[in-house]
């Protein structure tokens, strides 16, 4: 399978494309054709358990990786215990008519590690293969950076230089970032929000010359690796939500999927699934009070807002306000026009805006997504009236899910909430809603109470090559 960019050429295969961030155009990265799964294929995968299925839905995407080689990347990034839960992604019933898609299972408990850890195998191995090195640069809002660092840590070829947002995640966030000290970990905290750590990775990344010279690399949601490995789940959740199905009846069998959103990443998965021939009915786009993408799918305008009007939340991992992954929707929304994509980006940059409200009435006809805010207020009620019904936690982020969920239920048709994170990252807002502090275990208090090693650093560009240079992996 061949990959392009989304303002047009032609990016090569797909470990061309897992070692790089933006196109040399400052696009992403998307399959030349999106692969189909009929029917009879999803039957087929059904007995698999989520290793396997893995392999079979990333075979589709990486068609330069050997099968073999393949299978053991997949049984390597979800083997060996990482996850807690056997089945990797337990899907449970909150209600009769919401269903809960447990994501946060692994090492960071939250749902970045699905797609990370697969990413950590891959990359070294394309490393290993190459004989390169790769350095890391991304930005992070709380979950991202966390899940990565834990992928990367320790691995000869790979050194990562994480941005976070002074003061805008949680100390759980925080602990389980600063307290790593292995030397190929670089975590520096950016004056400003997780859009000002997002806008120098841009900018860096869009250096040619300096991302050459200093090897850079990107593995947030810009990598479409991490897409990719996304998809896995939509797909299991799917075969998991219709196996009570009499066979007969399960063809084209409709669920929906209510997502926590900030940068779109997550619920693009969603989509791509969709399009492959899973059969989604409606993509429920939930933001918190940074409320940008919820605007767009109700009125076709995108309009991002500055850092200074970037709320800080109790969901802080949505905390963002320019969603970096909205160009590859966009993409396809646009007909797969690289030069209409490439106008509107244009159009962003020159007016702080897109308006494609023109487009609007497809976003759910066509395309399935429909959106909702939620607040703090409701996030709270939330988290508690879900601990009285069913005596199950959920964490902030995928609170907004369930609220924003619940305005979209359709009498037969499934609602699956994805999971965002384990509720102890987010312990304050737990204790709030129920009245209680939540139960800290000794690990997290191990955690909590460790030595953290970070940088804190302006948002200055110059700053930031600079550290990167002195630093950076030589191959």
């Amino acid at each position: 399978m061949q990959y392009i960019s989304t303002r047009g050429g032609s990016l090569g295969q797909y470990c061309d494309v897992l070692l790089e961030g933006l196109a040399p155009n400052g696009g992403l990265a998307v399959p030349e054709r999106l692969p189909q799964l009929s029917g009879g294929d999803l039957e087929r995968l059904r007995e698999l358990a989520y290793p396997e299925l893995a392999t079979e839905i990333l075979s589709l995407f990486a068609t330069d990786i050997p099968r073999d080689d393949l299978a053991r990347l997949t049984a390597a990034a979800y083997g060996g215990g990482k996850f807690a839960a056997a089945e990797i992604v337990p899907v449970e019933p909150l209600s009769d008519e919401l269903t809960l898609v447990g994501l946060s299972e692994g090492p960071t408990l939250a749902f970045k590690d699905m797609a990370m850890q697969f990413l950590g195998e891959a990359i070294e191995y394309v490393l290993d293969k190459t004989g390169r090195v790769l350095n890391v640069l991304g930005a992070t809002s709380g979950d991202t950076g966390s899940a990565a660092e834990h992928a990367f840590r320790g691995r000869e070829r790979v050194a990562i230089f994480m941005l976070s947002p002074q003061g805008r995640m949680s100390a759980f966030q925080r602990a389980q970032m600063y307290s790593l000290q292995d030397a190929n970990v670089h975590n520096l905290a950016v004056e400003g929000v997780f859009d000002d750590c997002q806008n120098l990775v841009k900018r860096l990344s869009e250096d040619i010359d300096f991302k050459r010279a200093h090897s850079l690399g990107a593995v947030n949601s810009i990598n479409f690796g991490r897409i990719s490995a996304q998809i896995v789940y939509y797909v299991w959740a799917w075969l998991r939500a219709t196996d009570a199905v009499p066979a007969a009846e399960r063809a084209g069998f409709e669920v929906s999927f209510a997502v926590p959103s900030g940068n779109f990443g997550n619920i693009l998965s969603g989509y791509y699934a969709k399009s492959m021939g899973v059969p989604v009915r409606r993509l429920v786009l939930a933001s918190n009070e940074n409320n940008v993408l919820d605007e767009f799918f109700r009125t076709g305008r995108y309009r991002p807002r500055s850092a200074e009007h970037t709320l800080a939340t109790s969901s802080p991992s949505m905390d963002v306000s320019r969603a970096s992954n909205l160009e590859r929707f966009v993409f396809d929304l646009l007909g797969r026009d690289p030069e209409r994509t490439a106008a509107a980006w244009r159009e962003l940059a020159e007016t702080g805006q897109i308006d494609l409200s023109a487009e609007q009435p497809r976003l759910e006809t066509e395309f399935g997504f429909v959106s909702g805010t939620s607040t703090h207020a409701d996030r709270l009620a939330t988290i508690r009236s879900v601990f009285e019904s069913t005596g199950v936690t959920i964490d902030p982020h995928t609170a907004d899910g369930v609220k924003v969920a619940r305005g979209h239920i359709e009498p037969g048709i499934p609602m699956l909430v994805l999971e965002t994170a384990k509720p102890e990252k987010f312990a304050d807002t737990i204790a709030e809603a129920l009245g209680t502090p939540i139960e800290t275990d000794a690990a997290t208090r191990a955690l909590l109470d460790a030595p953290q090693r970070v940088t804190d650093i302006a948002d200055d560009e110059q700053l930031l090559r600079s550290f990167i240079a002195e630093r950076a992996l030589r191959a």
